[in-house]
């Protein structure tokens, strides 16, 4: 997909400096390495179930707007996946989801997501919710590429779960119909999917900062 033209290279290319940050992440570097303490990986799967209950809400906006039924169709199995199959991999290592609540980047992530899907048109959308599924498929298969054989990996399922051909099949799908969205866009709409792909991977740098941090809430007084 990286090697390809159109919208899709042009905004990989320009989130370059983010998606960098992302690798560095110490979230990100020990979960690769299998040293990310369960503490952290119990929170970020906690807030990433949260996360997809609004993240599913949007895709299924993406199949309202969608204008033909090949996207509709894809949108809305898109949705169904993010809370009936992902989720199970979040109720395996996070049985007491209660203890949790939403953190601010988490509100934060969701609330433009929904803010573009229910004000913005199609093109915006799907450029707003492709680096939810690209930069997961991208660090996915490198970590996948690093740990090798996931056999005993502590955060294997994880990995493996990302690094799957069948979820590459889906982001090489949004890239599509991202360009597709993009060639038939007038300049204003090209600019704001542009600045849609970039603010989505920014709060995806800032969502496995969060979790790192185990962010909260400030305190009452």
């Amino acid at each position: 997909m990286t090697g390809s033209t159109g919208f899709c290279a042009d905004a990989w290319t320009a989130t370059a400096t983010t998606r960098a940050a992302i690798d560095e992440l110490p979230f990100v570097v020990r979960l690769g390495d299998g040293s990310l303490d369960r503490a952290r990986f119990a929170y970020y799967l906690a807030q990433d179930t949260f996360y997809l209950d609004d993240y599913a809400r949007a895709l299924a906006a993406a199949a309202v707007k969608a204008p033909n039924g090949a996207d509709l169709a894809f949108f809305a199995k898109s949705a169904h996946t993010a809370i009936e199959v992902e989720q199970d991999l979040h109720r395996t290592h996070v049985p007491d989801l209660d203890r949790y609540q939403r953190s601010p980047t988490c509100v934060g992530y969701t609330s433009y997501l929904l803010g573009v899907a229910h004000t913005r048109g199609y093109a915006e959308l799907v450029a707003a919710l492709l680096p939810c599924f690209w930069i997961y498929q991208d660090v996915g298969t490198r970590l996948l590429a690093t740990a090798g054989d996931l056999t005993g990996h502590p955060y294997g399922d994880w990995i493996g779960t990302y690094a799957d051909e069948e979820f590459a099949r889906s982001t090489a799908q949004v890239c599509r119909i991202a360009d597709r969205m993009a060639d038939l866009a007038d300049p204003a709409t090209l600019e704001r999917m542009h600045e849609a792909f970039a603010r989505a991977t920014a709060w995806e740098w800032m969502f496995w900062d969060a979790a790192w941090r185990l962010e909260g809430w400030p305190a009452r007084t």
